[in-house]
């Protein structure tokens, strides 16, 4: 294969006393007619191989089929109006409906597809709607009002709210957001000029007024969790709130909020990394009494109140969800709510103001997203609302595999394959193992078509992630990030070694931080693998927090420019580590040109450096998309990526007709 000519300079930098080369900076500029030819020829490069993929339509035709199953997600509820969004077989995005009518279709609003519902939130009484639209994937929202009774728009745009929290004050008369990393602001209805209300510099802020619209609770990230704190607004106004410290100078992440029943809970890990449920009175918000202890086994995750002194705790053991029924007042748990399956539950909700119902959202491996309501008088749960399309799904069987990583800890992970078929298949492997995030079973329409033509998907719970709590994740950033390649290296080990695949036939594919996971992956074991599919992927590490929102993540995987951390990324650093005359995997690098978050140049370097030192025949192709972002896109958008990275997997793992 022919690669497109890209000049490697001769640039090395002298880095806190490390030489560092960078042969191929001048591709981080997007604009520069010499990345505009060279992405052009790249384009070109990757229509003309995708052409040749002998599944490239039979995957899109079943990812279609696959993904009419919908969504619907629980309810919210304000008073006796209900909102809650859906999505039926065609339709591109999600719309947001108020009992059972459409009030918010992002395909109305710009029919090219290109302009999503990032988030919304009614006000106190359900008569206003605050939400917000980004266009072309930047995700840099603005935010809109909109009057239910009349449809009609009556405030906005306030810009500058990335997926700000809204809390509206009592009377609808304006709200509180948050400016992405400036701080809170107060927006009155109508008025042109907010007023800033709170700051503590460029970090995350978290926000909430509770359904009375009494207590505002605010947080603001710090580099080891979040401070916290409250205010009565019955006694100050929210232009000025007199904040009492909840949490202040802790190691912890606590989450905050006022119940119907008048108490403070926190949900928090401090000291109890699988996390803990505290109490306190917000007259004295700094008091606080544990209410639910740590267990040992499983993480504390979503909670709601309803009345009768009951609670509902979601938690996940081992990534598979479960309900707790527990006494408010006690703790004690007295019951578990019946799961549907071995899955996930994805939202809990509850009326604002109590009562004996509650709703969480459900999906696993062949369940497509659906809502079940529990009845806390009853005792019983049952389905309320099923996925809007129905789509006929053979029946695959999931293994839970145990293994040991390189330095002997324990690693999960999850094992899907059609029964009744043995020997070695065409494998893809995935992760992500970062920021504490777990991934947990869940139906995907590339899953189950992956798994239906034959193929064996396995998902690993990787250290870095949240699957096992806050330990869990902090043992896999920083200093210790290698940790995480280690166990997705065994992973891949592990499937040979049971005879699942061989690594002629075995695919990794990671998105974001599980494109950093990847490209660490294949670099430091090329031979492991027969394909890498990197999509939207962190790749230069030394430079990483000079575009997109890399600045925001230094407290996860720590700052060059700081000359104890600069060697943990070197250590790993994906681009930094590609060496001449290594046969590398065969590698489809995606790629979104308005991706806001990781920024299309790592890909792009990345590429470059791979097709230059390459020995072998493998292809190494990138796959730019213009006009979408990192997070949300239309469904048919969705549908032809997915239909391409399978079909390219397959051409390269051997998989060769879908049964």
């Amino acid at each position: 294969m022919r690669y497109p000519a890209a000049t490697r300079l001769p640039l090395v930098e002298d880095l806190h006393g490390h030489r560092v080369p960078d042969p191929y900076r001048w591709l981080e500029d997007p604009h520069d007619p010499a990345t505009r030819a060279w992405q052009a020829a790249q384009d070109r490069l990757w229509r003309d191989s995708a052409a040749g993929l002998p599944l490239r339509e039979r995957f899109a035709a079943r990812l279609t089929e696959l993904a009419a199953t919908g969504l619907v997600t629980a309810p919210v509820w304000r008073g006796a109006r209900r909102f809650h969004l859906s999505q039926s077989a065609g339709q591109e995005h999600p719309v947001l409906s108020l009992d059972d009518q459409v009030i918010l279709d992002p395909m109305r609003l710009d029919p090219s597809g290109l302009t999503t519902l990032d988030d919304w939130q009614p006000d106190l009484d359900g008569r206003l709607l605050a939400y917000q639209l980004s266009r072309r994937g930047d995700e840099r929202a603005d935010l809109y009002v909109m009057d239910l009774g009349t449809g009609r728009v009556v405030d906005g745009p306030v810009g500058g709210c990335r997926y700000s929290p809204v809390a509206w004050l009592p009377g609808a008369a304006g709200f509180l957001y948050v400016r992405f990393r400036q701080g809170v602001y107060l927006h009155r209805l109508g008025e042109p000029d907010d007023v800033q209300v709170f700051s503590r510099g460029a970090v995350p802020y978290g926000l909430l007024i509770d359904a009375s619209g009494r207590w505002l609770t605010i947080s603001a990230g710090t580099r080891t969790g979040n401070d916290i704190w409250l205010a009565d607004l019955c006694t100050c106004s929210a232009r000025r709130p007199e904040l009492r410290v909840v949490q202040e100078g802790l190691e912890a992440g606590t989450a905050a909020a006022v119940g119907h029943d008048g108490r403070l809970y926190l949900l928090t890990d401090q000291g109890a990394p699988r996390r803990r449920l505290c109490v306190a009175d917000p007259a004295a918000p700094d008091a606080w009494k544990e209410l639910i202890p740590e267990d040992p086994e499983a993480v504390l995750g979503a909670f709601t109140v309803l009345d009768g002194d009951r609670l509902l705790v979601s938690r996940t053991r081992h990534a598979i969800s479960e309900i707790g029924v527990h006494d408010a007042v006690s703790g004690t748990r007295l019951a578990t709510v019946p799961m549907p399956g071995s899955g996930t539950v994805t939202s809990l909700t509850s009326r604002p103001g109590g009562g004996h119902e509650a709703w969480f959202g459900y999906t696993d491996a062949v369940t497509p997203a659906e809502v079940w309501r529990y009845d806390a008088r009853e005792e019983r749960a049952v389905r309320w609302a099923a996925a809007p399309g129905h789509v006929p799904l053979p029946g695959v069987e999931s293994r839970h595999v145990e293994y040991r990583s390189a330095d002997g800890t324990l690693v999960r992970m999850v094992v899907s394959a059609l029964p009744g078929r043995q020997g070695p298949r065409p494998a893809i492997l995935t992760g992500y193992g970062g920021f504490g995030l777990p991934l947990t079973p869940g139906y995907a329409a590339d899953s189950r078509a992956w798994v239906e033509a034959g193929g064996v998907l396995a998902i690993a719970g990787l250290r870095g992630g949240g699957e096992e709590g806050e330990a869990w994740h902090r043992d896999g950033m920083l200093d210790r990030k290698q940790n995480v390649f280690d166990d997705f290296v065994a992973a891949a080990e592990r499937l040979v070694a049971d005879g699942w695949t061989t690594p002629d036939r075995l695919a990794v594919w990671g998105e974001s931080n599980g494109g950093l996971l990847v490209g660490a992956a294949m670099t430091q074991r090329p031979g492991l693998f027969a394909a890498v599919v990197c999509s939207a992927g962190l790749l230069d590490m030394v430079r990483y927090e000079r575009s997109g929102l890399g600045a925001s993540w230094t407290a996860e995987y720590g700052s060059a420019g700081d000359p104890g951390q600069l060697p943990w990324l070197l250590g790993y650093s994906p681009y930094h580590h590609v060496r001449d005359g290594v046969d590398y995997p065969a590698t489809l690098f995606t790629v979104s040109g308005a991706d806001s978050r990781v920024d299309p140049m790592h890909a792009r370097k990345m590429c470059a450096a791979l097709q230059q030192a390459t020995s072998g025949d493998r292809p190494i192709l990138l796959r730019h998309e213009p006009d979408v972002g990192h997070g949300a896109r239309a469904a048919s958008r969705s549908i032809t990526l997915a239909a391409d990275i399978l079909a390219f997997v397959a051409d390269r793992t051997g998989l060769t007709a879908p049964a």
